[in-house]
Parts: C-alpha cells; sequence; structure tokens
C-alpha cells in the first residue's frame, strides 16, 4: 500500500459528480462513500486511467472509476488472481515447486511451475480441489511495497529462484509490490483482488510443457491452465463451448472426413487427401472469381530469393528467426519466402508505370514458410508452410481510401457468404520499432479510420500492435458456437516502396512512389479451412463439401442404374460417387452421414424402373423427384456456390 502525507482530495466520478474528502483516500474508500452494495462489489479502481488496487491511496485530486466483476478490466484481475491461487495451492502441495510466471490469456490464465516431474491429471485434479478450499476461505489478499532488496531477501529465503531472475530483468531500483494469499508470496504489478470470495467460478482445463522464456534450449516448465468467469452461470457456458469444442476439433474431423494428415517427416506441414485438397482448391476458384470481378491480376512469385532482398524490405532485420535460409555454392544467402510482399515488389518494379496503370491490383496464392516452434503447432490452426491468398494494391495517394474502402467492403461481403456475420475489426497502429517518419504514419493511419467511417464500421483500437512497415486491420471472425477467429487483414504501407524505389509517372510526367496495401482476405487457407471445419462441424454446405452427393443401391440389382445416374450428377459439374458395396442400406445411409455427405441418392429396383430420384438429406429429411432433370436441376441449385457463377 502506497503511504504519504494526508491532505483533503476531489475525486471526480464518472456520472460528473464529486467527493471531498479530508485525507487521502483509498479507492474502497470511495467506494464506500457511494454505497456499501458497491464497495461490497469493488475489485479495484481506475485512477485518472490506469489500474489501482483497492487499498491503493489516491495522492491527488483525480478521476476515478470503480472497478467490479461486470467490467471487462474485473474479469481480467479476477483472472490474474485466480493465477497467484493456483500458485498458492501448488506450494501447500508440492513444497519444493518453483513459482515462474502466471499471466492472463484469452478467456483464462496460466502458471508456468518448475518441478522435479511432471504433473499428472491427478495432481491438477488435487490442485483444483486445494484452490476450492482456498477460495472457500474467503482470505483477504494484502498488497505490500517494499524496496527492492527487501524483497529481494524474500524470495532468496523462499528459494524462489525464478522470481530472483524476475527481479534482475526489472530495470532500476523503485519499490516492488508483493501480494500476500496466507503464506503464499507473489511478486506482480497488480492490481489484484481484495479478498479470494470474488474467485469462486475458477475451473483449471489442462496441464502443458513450456520452456522458461519460451526458448527451447532453457528448462522446461510445466503450465496449469486455467478459466475465470464473474458468475456461475457464464463459466458453465464456458465449459460447454469447450465441450462443444472438442466434437468440433477439427484435427479429429479432419481425420474422420479423410481430408488431410501429418507427418514427423514434415513438422508443421499438411499432406492433403483427395478430399480435403478439392475443398482446399474449392477454396482457391471461389476466391479467384471474386478477385476477377474486383479487377485483380493474378502472378506468381518464386518461393525462394535472394538474402539482400529481404535485407532492403527489412524482414531480415525484423523477421529472421523466423525465416528458412540456405547457403550456396557462390556464397549467397538465399531465404524461403515467410510473406509474399517483397516478391509482388519485384513484379511491380518490372517495366515502368504510368498513373494510367494505376491501381494495379496484384493477387497471388503464394506458398510462405515461416518457422514457428514445434510446441506451438495446432494442426491446420499453426504452421510452418501454409498458402496465402496474398494480395498487393498498388496505387497513388489520391486513390488510397477507395482501395481501403472496397477491400473492406470485399472481405466483410466474403465472410457473409461463408457464413460468418459476426465480424469484428480491430485497428493496430504503429509500433515502437517501426520503418517511416510520423507524419507518414499519421497519412496512412487516416486513411484506414476513414474508410471505416465511410462504411460505418465499428472497431477497436491496438495502439502499437501494427506491422513495422504499416498500420494494419485485423478482421475477426465469430463462429457458430461464440469463438473469435482473426482472419483476413489489410495494411496500409508507404515506406516499402520507397526502400524498394517503386514509381510511377504522373500527371505531369514526374516520378512518384506509390501506395502499397498489403490485403488477405482467407489469410493462410490452411488456418481459415481449420475454422471452417469447425464452424461447421464438418457438415460443409452443399457448394463447399468435397462430395456434394452419393448414390446408394438397396441391391446388386440396381448397381448399372446407379452408375449412369453417378455419371450423370458428374457431368453436370457435381462431386458425385456411388457406393455399390453388399452392405443394407441401412449401414451404408449411416456410413454416409458419418462421412457429412450432404444428399445421397437411394437406388433400388423402382428407381432402377422408373427413373426417379430420391434424395436424402443429411438431416435425414428427403426429397424425391420423378426423373434425373428435376434431381439435376434441384442439385445444381441447391449446391451453386454463393457468389452465382459456377459450382
Amino acid at each position: 500500500m502506497n503511504t504519504s502525507s494526508s491532505h483533503p482530495v476531489t475525486i471526480s466520478l464518472p456520472d460528473g459528480s464529486t467527493k471531498e474528502f479530508p485525507e487521502n483516500p483509498t479507492v474502497m474508500d470511495v467506494a464506500r462513500s457511494i454505497g456499501t452494495g458497491l464497495a461490497k462489489a469493488t475489485i479495484a479502481g481506475e485512477v485518472d486511467g490506469k489500474l489501482a488496487d483497492a487499498c491503493d491511496l489516491i495522492q491527488h485530486d483525480a478521476s476515478v472509476k470503480i472497478i467490479t466483476a461486470k467490467d471487462a478490466d474485473g474479469l481480467h484481475i479476477i483472472r490474474h488472481s485466480c493465477a497467484h491461487l493456483i500458485g498458492h495451492a501448488v506450494k501447500q502441495l508440492f513444497p519444493s515447486a518453483k513459482m515462474v510466471i502466471g499471466p492472463v490469456i484469452d478467456n483464462g490464465f496460466y502458471y508456468d511451475i518448475a518441478y522435479e516431474r511432471p504433473f499428472t491429471s491427478d495432481d491438477l485434479e488435487s490442485i483444483e480441489q486445494r484452490v476450492k478450499l482456498l477460495v472457500a476461505k474467503h482470505y483477504d489478499v494484502i498488497k505490500k511495497v517494499l524496496p527492492r532488496k527487501q524483497v529481494i531477501e524474500t524470495f532468496e529465503q523462499r528459494e524462489e529462484s525464478y522470481k530472483l531472475k524476475l527481479i534482475e530483468d526489472i530495470d532500476g531500483n523503485e519499490d516492488l509490490a508483493l501480494y500476500f494469499h496466507e503464506e503464499y508470496i507473489d511478486m506482480c504489478r497488480g492490481p489484484h483482488v481484495p479478498n479470494t470470495r470474488f474467485l469462486e467460478h475458477i475451473k483449471l482445463t489442462k496441464i502443458s510443457g513450456a520452456y522458461w522464456r519460451g526458448d527451447a534450449n532453457n528448462e522446461q516448465l510445466q503450465r496449469i491452465y486455467g478459466t475465470a468467469w464473474a458468475t456461475k452461470k457464464e463459466l458453465k457456458s464456458y465449459l460447454n463451448m469447450l465441450e462443444e469444442a472438442e466434437k468440433r476439433d477439427h484435427r479429429r474431423l479432419g481425420k474422420d472426413l479423410e481430408l488431410f494428415y501429418f507427418h514427423e517427416d514434415a513438422i508443421g506441414a499438411v499432406f492433403w487427401q483427395s478430399k480435403g485438397w478439392t475443398l482446399f482448391q474449392t477454396l482457391i476458384n471461389y476466391m479467384r472469381r471474386r478477385q476477377q470481378e474486383a479487377d485483380y491480376i493474378e502472378v506468381n512469385t518464386p518461393d525462394m530469393m535472394d538474402r539482400g532482398l529481404w535485407e532492403t524490405s527489412g524482414h531480415w532485420q525484423n523477421y529472421q528467426e523466423h525465416m528458412y535460409t540456405t547457403d550456396t555454392a557462390d556464397d549467397k544467402t538465399l531465404a524461403l519466402k515467410p510473406m509474399s510482399c517483397p516478391g509482388s515488389v519485384l513484379m511491380y518494379d518490372h517495366g515502368l508505370k504510368s498513373y494510367r496503370d494505376l491501381p494495379i491490383r496484384m493477387a497471388e496464392f503464394g506458398k510462405v514458410h515461416r518457422y514457428e516452434p514445434s510446441g506451438s503447432l495446432h494442426g491446420l490452426l499453426r504452421v510452418r508452410h501454409f498458402t496465402q491468398d496474398d494480395a498487393h494494391i498498388y496505387c497513388t495517394p489520391e486513390q488510397m481510401q477507395d482501395e481501403c474502402t472496397n477491400i473492406i467492403h470485399l472481405v466483410l461481403d466474403i465472410y457473409q457468404q461463408f457464413g460468418f456475420e459476426n465480424v469484428s475489426i480491430k485497428l493496430s497502429t504503429r509500433p515502437e520499432s517501426r520503418m517511416g517518419d510520423d507524419e507518414t504514419w499519421d497519412i496512412v493511419e487516416a486513411a484506414l479510420v476513414e474508410s471505416l467511417r465511410n462504411l460505418n464500421l465499428d472497431y477497436q483500437l491496438n495502439p502499437g500492435e501494427g506491422a513495422f512497415y504499416g498500420p494494419k486491420l485485423e478482421f475477426v471472425l465469430r463462429d457458430a458456437i461464440g469463438r473469435d477467429w482473426q482472419c483476413g487483414t489489410l495494411q496500409v504501407d508507404m515506406n516499402l516502396p520507397s526502400r524498394f524505389s517503386l514509381e510511377y509517372v504522373d500527371e505531369s510526367g514526374s516520378r512518384k512512389a506509390p501506395v502499397m496495401l498489403h490485403r488477405a482476405l482467407f489469410g493462410s487457407l490452411e488456418r481459415f479451412i481449420g475454422i471452417l471445419i469447425e464452424h461447421y462441424e464438418g457438415k460443409f454446405p452443399a457448394w463447399l463439401a468435397p462430395t456434394q452427393i452419393v448414390v446408394l443401391t438397396i441391391t446388386d440389382a440396381s448397381n448399372d442404374y446407379a452408375k449412369q445416374l453417378c455419371a450423370s450428377f458428374k457431368r453436370a459439374g457435381l462431386r458425385a460417387t456411388a457406393d455399390l458395396g453388399n452392405e443394407k442400406i441401412g449401414y451404408k445411409i449411416r456410413q454416409n452421414t458419418l462421412k457429412k455427405i450432404p444428399y445421397m441418392a437411394i437406388v433400388g429396383a423402382n428407381e432402377a424402373e422408373t427413373g426417379q430420384v430420391n434424395l436424402r438429406l443429411l438431416d435425414g429429411s428427403s426429397v424425391n423427384h420423378e426423373n434425373i432433370d428435376s434431381a439435376l436441376a434441384y442439385l445444381s441449385e441447391a449446391c451453386r456456390s454463393p457468389d452465382n457463377t459456377v459450382k
């Protein structure tokens, strides 16, 4: 707790009212002055825009907002405090364990711990039971701000070697905050809950390995994950979502539906099976049509290019650790491209451009390679070798605004056609380490903001999270069970054109640098397919399904008609197959239902004789047609892609 000489303080509240205190109040004092109910609900405070513990003294006149569990910051604090709670429980059960760090992550938290053996599922259950006992005690969490030397002595006495290493990383000699959970002590900037009664809705979810400082060359740690929510209802809803997510896991469905697999001889790269490759090509064909309609040209650039190119682009300085490189016999260093931008730049620079040529919308389905630590790989969602639907638009500064607006409109329309109605947008602005001057960044950031305003779109600001060469928009999809997935991006760049001396001739005959827009809508096709599998639970819309219709025979006597029917479907452009096995029809229906094929044509003696086509849908309903022409008309429409061109 901070201390200082007391004097009168005026507190301004969010509703515009003020409160006078004769002495320096704490955040909790402010809450009590408003009402006992609010004081009971108080987790922390926001003082002049900065979060503070409920016990912190307010040293001067200030604007104060009380933080409760209903606030996003309140939930963040609850989760952070739950990480400390894991530390308390682990040290009681495993006294020799060394505590490392416990940050908040999306929907939860984790704590990294060093211990002489891996924790088991039984250990996790024991830790959770101890956590619940500690929560039930409703003990106060005490904050003490102490001199750095005293904090070091505290952790030396407790033999917490990792905490001492973390202190070494903190510059200066300022006082440090310790949080006391009864006999357990942790170090943190905070804030934290004032009492464990706020931590009742907690669930530990899993254990995994982790490396100290994320470096595989360092010692391995145990990572305990958990989630926490403000209410029992929210926790239950989230756990139900996790259960549903398990059913939709694209890795399991990818295996069941024979879409793809991975092999230890190509870690982080996908082996596409025939059905999965059909799905992959369907996506590319769809995007190719959309891009053609929007006046894009399609190009292809080399996968491997000289180091000098990557130095000019800035990727060598900013991205080298993620790049695959090789040295050649003639002392050259080549790199597999981690992104397609520099290759696109060379394509633009091939021949002088006039203002009449712009905008040039240059698209590429580029294979890129990025080294990701093996521990971060996750099915299709995180791979080392993948395909981007990359595009770069070269335009004049006057065209930049319209081009940004058109791209945003295109990406939102595409997501809607794939069934994603709920899309949020994040604007990431200039990072601390970046190319270019502030004046240039002002221009390109303003272009993105104005484009969003033109379309009346809300956005979330992520200060400092832009690329090193330009700000970006990130498009985040919400799937069928409420999870968010970051997919497409749009970046505005006036730095790479300058670094590569790109030019066009303007109306007066002068040479000027174009603006470069970087744009990916699916992002990684591999990742987008993983998202689609989980979003649809493998039950793809008919236009996307690798197999759109299967013909099932009741007896062998119907095989010839089934083959003719299947051939007719294929000639009409449908992805069709026939199941002519000897199994009973009920078995065939069950098996093909498990394969999630949208349509089944059931063929027996009557159908073979009359030419009727009886269709069974995946939901068990049926649609009967008097003849093949009627069935073909129905299926062609049902399997038509949403951009209203070909199937």
